[in-house]
C-alpha cells in the first residue's frame, strides 16, 4: 500500500467520524492529530468555529516527541488548559487514527488529568 492510499483511508475514516462528532461550548471536541514526529491536540468549539486551547510536542524542546511518553505529556497539558477554560467534559475526535499507541496514551493521560469523555 502506498503512502497516498493510507493517507486517503485515514481521511475517509476521519470524515466518517466527523459526521457523528461535533463540539459545543459546553462540550468541546478534543481533536487529535498524529504525525510521524509530533502529536497535536486541540479543544474546538464547532458552534463558533473556534479553538479554545491547543497543545503539541512542539512545545517541548529537547525531549522526545514521537513516543507514548510525549503523547501523555500533551494529554496532561491539554487537560490543564481545558480546566483553565472551565471545561471538564469533551467529545473525543481521534482524527481517523486507531485508538492505539500514542493516540490512546494521549487520551488516557487527559482522562487522568481530569477530562471526562
Amino acid at each position: 500500500m502506498s503512502v497516498s492510499q493510507s493517507f486517503s483511508r485515514q481521511k475517509r475514516r476521519h470524515q466518517r467520524v466527523r459526521r457523528k462528532v461535533a463540539g459545543s461550548a459546553e462540550r468541546p471536541r478534543l481533536a487529535v492529530y498524529r504525525s510521524n514526529r509530533h502529536m497535536f491536540a486541540q479543544l474546538i468549539d464547532d458552534d463558533k468555529g473556534m479553538t479554545l486551547a491547543a497543545a503539541s510536542t512542539l512545545e517541548f524542546p529537547g525531549g522526545p516527541t514521537s513516543n507514548c511518553d510525549a503523547a501523555k505529556e500533551v494529554g496532561r497539558v491539554i487537560a490543564e488548559r481545558a480546566a483553565a477554560h472551565g471545561v471538564t467534559r469533551v467529545v473525543f475526535d481521534r482524527g481517523g487514527f486507531q485508538y492505539h499507541g500514542r493516540v490512546a496514551a494521549l487520551a488516557e493521560a487527559a482522562r487522568e488529568a481530569g477530562l471526562e469523555f
